[in-house]
C-alpha cells in the first residue's frame, strides 16, 4: 500500500475528529470565494454602475480574510499534530522512516485542503446568487441576480487555499523532524503544575481593565488624560491596557478564584466537582493565553459588527435629519419650477403630500460672540421666519413650536456635536450687510432643520417683524419644498428631476441621501456581517480544538471514574460546567469590551446605539451556544466511550 493511500484511509477513519476543522476550512473557503465573486460580478456592478468603491471594499476585506484564515487554519492544524503525536511516534517504532511519515502526513493534509476547497468551491458558486441577492436587497437596489461563475474568483481563491495548504501541509511534514521518539509517546501523558496564585497581579488585572474602560468613557473634547496622554496615542494605551489586563486576569484572577472554590468544602466534594474543578486549574495557566484571544476576537467582531449594523439601522433616521422634505430647490426659473412640479404631481406610485414655498434669506454674521473655537469668526445663515417654520414643522409632522421675539433666535443644528459645534443658547451674532446692522441672541437649539442641507446655509429662526425688517436689505429667495409618498423609492423621479432643473437651483431630495448611506452602510453591514461569521466560526472551533484536546488526556481518568460506578449522567453533567466555564469566560469579557467599546462610540457619533447592538450580541450568543452543546457533546463522547 503506497503512503497516498495510507494517508487516504487515515483520513477515512478519523474523519470525525476532523469533521468541524473540515467544516470550518470549507465555510472560510465559501466565504472568501463569495467576496472574491462579488468583487467581479455583473449585476452589482451594473446595478452600482461600476462603482470603484464597492471594488476596493471587497478586495479590502478578502485581504483581510487571507490573513485571518490563515492564521486560523494553521492555529487549527497544529491542535491535530498534538492528537497525532503517538500514532507518528507508533510508525517511528515499527521502523518507518521519518521521510515517508512526513510525506504521509503532508499527504493527509494536503488532501484534506483540496478536499475542502472542491467542496468550498462547489458550495460558493451554489450560494453566490443568493449572497448577491443578500447584497443587493441591504444596498437598496431591486434587481433580479444571474447566475454566473466567475473563472477569475475560482483561480484567485484555489492560488490563495492552495499556498495555505501547502504551508500546513509542510507544519505536518515537519513534525516528525521536532520531536523525540520518547515526546511523541507521552505527549497525551504530559500534565501541567499547578499555577500560583498572585493576588496583587490580580488586583493589576481588575486595574489594568478598569483603567482602559475609564480612559475609553471619557469625554474626548474635554478629558485631561485624552490631552495628556495625546489623542493618537490613547487609544493604543487603552488597547494595551485592556488586552494585558485580560491576559492577567485569565492567568491569575481566575486562578485565585478557582483555589477560593476549593477551599469551600461543602460544594468542593459535592459531586465531581472536586475532579472539574481541579481539571480547571491546572490547564488555567495554558489556556490563559487562547481565552484572552477569543475574548479580543469576540470584543473586535461584536464592536465591528455592531457598529456596521448601527450605521444601517440609522439610515432613513439620517437622511431625513438631513434633508427632511422630500425634494427642496430655489425657485430660480419659473419655467423650470413648473416643469418639475408637474412631474412630482404626475409621478407613478407617488402621492404629493404637501408643497410649500418658502421665503428664506441669505444673510452673512459676526460669529466671534459664539466662543466657537473650531471655526471662523464669520459665517453665511439661511433665515426663516418663525411662522414659515412652525407651519413647515407641522406639515412634517413635528410637534414642535418656536416663538421668539424682538431680537431672540432659534438655531437649527441637526449636526450638533456638544464640545465641538458653537454654544448656541445666550450665545449672541451680529447680523452684517448693507444696511444691515442687527444683533441677535440665540434663545433656542433645535437638534434637526425643516429645510434640506443641500439647499440651505445653517438656520437660523427669527420672529416674523424681525425678518420683514431684515428682507429689503438682505438676499432673498423661495424654495419649493415637497413631501411626497414612498420617497425612498424615488430613483426614477429623482434622476428626471435633475434633468429638468439647472445647477444653480440646489436640488436636495430625501431619496439622494438615503440611496448613498443605503449603498455604503449596507454593503458594511454585508461585510461586517460575514466576516464576523468567519471570525465567530474560528474562535467557537479554536475551543472545540482545545476541549477535544484536552478530552483526549482525560479519558483514562473518566473511564475509571465510570468503572468505580459512577454514572455517565454525572460525567457529562462535570463536563457541561468545566466546558461552560471556558466558553463563558471570554464571551463575557468580550461583551463587556465591546459594550464600553460602543458606549464610547455612541458618545461620540450621539446616537442611541442600544437596538442594533443588542440584537447582533443575541445572534452572536446563539450562535456560540451552538458551538458550546457541540463541544460538549464531542467530549463526552470521547471520554463515556469504553469499548
Amino acid at each position: 500500500m503506497t503512503l497516498f493511500k495510507i494517508a487516504g484511509k487515515n483520513i477515512r477513519k478519523n474523519f470525525t475528529n476532523y469533521f468541524l476543522y473540515f467544516a470550518s476550512m470549507i465555510f472560510s473557503i465559501v466565504i472568501y470565494f463569495t467576496f472574491v465573486s462579488l468583487k467581479y460580478d455583473s449585476t452589482i456592478s451594473s446595478a452600482t454602475e461600476g462603482s470603484q468603491k464597492i471594488s476596493s471594499a471587497f478586495s479590502g476585506a478578502a485581504v483581510v480574510l487571507i490573513v485571518f484564515v490563515a492564521v486560523f487554519i494553521w492555529y487549527s492544524n497544529s491542535f491535530f499534530t498534538r492528537k497525532r503525536k503517538k500514532e507518528v511516534g507508533l510508525y517511528s517504532l515499527l521502523g518507518v522512516r521519518k521521510k515517508q511519515i512526513g510525506r504521509m502526513l503532508f499527504y493527509e493534509n494536503f488532501l484534506m485542503g483540496i478536499l475542502a476547497l472542491i467542496i468550498g468551491i462547489a458550495l460558493g458558486a451554489v450560494l453566490s446568487r443568493f449572497f448577491v441577492m443578500i447584497l443587493m436587497k441591504v444596498m437598496g437596489y431591486a434587481v433580479v441576480a444571474d447566475f454566473t461563475i466567475s473563472p477569475a474568483a475560482i483561480l484567485n481563491t484555489f492560488l490563495v487555499f492552495m499556498i495555505i495548504s501547502l504551508i500546513t501541509s509542510v507544519q505536518g511534514y515537519r513534525l516528525i523532524y521536532r520531536f523525540k521518539l520518547i515526546e511523541l509517546f507521552r505527549a497525551d501523558q504530559e500534565r501541567e503544575k499547578e499555577p500560583k496564585s498572585s493576588l496583587i497581579i490580580a488586583l493589576l488585572s481588575v486595574a489594568l481593565i478598569g483603567f482602559g474602560y475609564w480612559l475609553a468613557l471619557q469625554n474626548i473634547l474635554t478629558s485631561k488624560a485624552w490631552a495628556t496622554i495625546g489623542y493618537m496615542l490613547t487609544p493604543l494605551v487603552i488597547l494595551i491596557s485592556v488586552i494585558l489586563g485580560t491576559y492577567l486576569l485569565f492567568n491569575t484572577l481566575t486562578v485565585t478564584l478557582l483555589k477560593l472554590a476549593r477551599k469551600h468544602k461543602k460544594s468542593y466534594w459535592r459531586g465531581l466537582n472536586l475532579i472539574g474543578t481541579s481539571q480547571l486549574l491546572y490547564r488555567m495557566k495554558g489556556n490563559a493565553r487562547t481565552l484572552t484571544i477569543i475574548a479580543v476576537l469576540s470584543a473586535t467582531t461584536l464592536t465591528a459588527v455592531g457598529t456596521a449594523y448601527s450605521t444601517y439601522y440609522n439610515t432613513r433616521t439620517n437622511a431625513a435629519l438631513a434633508n427632511p422634505n422630500s425634494y427642496m430647490f430655489i425657485g430660480v426659473d419659473r419655467t423650470a419650477t413648473g416643469k418639475a412640479d408637474q412631474a412630482i404631481e404626475q409621478a407613478a406610485g407617488h402621492k404629493v403630500l404637501y408643497h410649500e414655498s418658502i421665503p428664506l434669506l441669505e444673510v452673512d454674521a459676526d460669529t466671534s460672540g459664539l466662543n466657537n473655537a473650531q471655526g471662523s469668526d464669520e459665517q453665511s445663515f439661511t433665515v426663516i421666519s418663525s411662522s414659515d417654520f412652525n407651519r413647515l414643522a407641522k406639515l412634517q409632522g413635528r410637534d414642535d413650536v418656536i416663538s421668539v421675539k424682538g431680537s431672540e433666535a432659534a438655531v437649527l443644528e441637526p449636526a450638533y456635536l456638544e464640545g465641538i459645534s458653537p454654544e448656541y443658547v445666550g450665545s449672541s451674532i451680529k447680523l452684517k450687510g448693507n444696511g444691515i446692522h442687527k444683533t441677535i441672541q440665540f434663545k433656542t437649539l433645535k437638534n434637526y432643520n425643516v429645510l434640506n442641507l443641500g439647499t440651505v446655509y445653517s438656520t437660523i429662526v427669527v420672529s416674523d417683524d424681525m425678518f420683514a425688517e431684515l428682507k429689503p436689505n438682505a438676499k432673498a429667495m423661495a424654495v419649493e419644498a415637497y413631501g411626497i409618498t414612498h420617497q425612498d423609492k424615488a430613483k426614477e423621479l429623482t434622476k428626471q428631476l435633475e434633468g429638468i432643473l439647472p445647477e444653480n437651483a440646489g436640488l436636495s431630495s430625501f431619496y439622494s441621501v438615503y440611496s448613498q448611506g443605503m449603498e455604503s452602510s449596507g454593503l458594511l453591514m454585508f461585510m461586517g456581517g460575514f466576516l464576523g461569521l468567519v471570525f465567530l466560526a474560528a474562535t467557537g472551533s479554536i475551543i472545540y480544538f482545545k476541549q477535544l484536546t484536552e478530552a483526549g488526556s482525560d479519558k483514562a481518568r473518566y473511564v475509571i471514574l465510570h468503572k468505580i460506578g459512577v454514572k455517565k449522567r454525572e460525567i457529562r453533567k462535570s463536563v457541561a460546567k468545566q466546558v461552560l466555564f471556558i466558553f463563558a469566560l471570554p464571551l463575557a469579557f468580550g461583551i463587556a469590551h465591546c459594550a464600553v467599546a460602543l458606549s464610547a462610540l455612541s458618545k461620540l457619533m450621539m446616537t442611541n446605539l442600544v437596538v442594533p447592538v443588542v440584537s447582533c450580541m443575541a445572534v452572536y450568543v446563539c450562535i456560540y451556544l451552538i458551538y458550546y452543546f457541540v463541544t460538549v457533546h464531542a467530549y463526552c463522547k470521547i471520554v463515556t466511550n469504553t469499548k
